[in-house]
């Protein structure tokens, strides 16, 4: 991946992200004790971060805060946020901050958590 080329846009970023899941699916049907050991570069890779924050954003939960109190949908200049972001993961200086969990009852009475990420580290 050339970190100079400019960040893609949706349309050119999902059927890239698409063709390498479904080539390591593939690899992963082919030799089920492979090991994947570079999957962090996929990780940082612009085209992935695009597509995971669009749907991200797209998401009903894009309404609710996290422990940081902000909103996904409530972020307008997500491009800028995404390039720190892969900054940050690339010098592996990224530390998530704690999942907000809330119990949610099911149809038979027990419950089952939900956890709502935070946006911002």
């Amino acid at each position: 991946m050339n970190t100079d080329d400019p960040w893609p846009d949706l349309t050119e970023a999902e059927p890239r992200v698409l063709r390498m899941q479904a080539k390591l699916h593939q690899r992963a049907t082919d030799s089920p004790n492979r090991q994947f050991s570079d999957l962090y570069n996929l990780v940082a890779d612009p085209a992935f971060l695009v597509v995971a924050w669009h749907r991200v954003r797209g998401n009903r939960g894009a309404r609710s805060a996290g422990v940081d109190g902000v909103k996904p949908n409530s972020i307008l200049f997500g491009d800028v946020m995404l390039a720190e972001l892969r900054d940050d993961l690339k010098a592996r200086r990224f530390r998530p901050l704690p999942v907000k969990e809330r119990m949610i009852p099911k149809a038979n009475g027990n419950y089952r958590r939900l956890g709502i990420p935070t946006v911002l580290a």
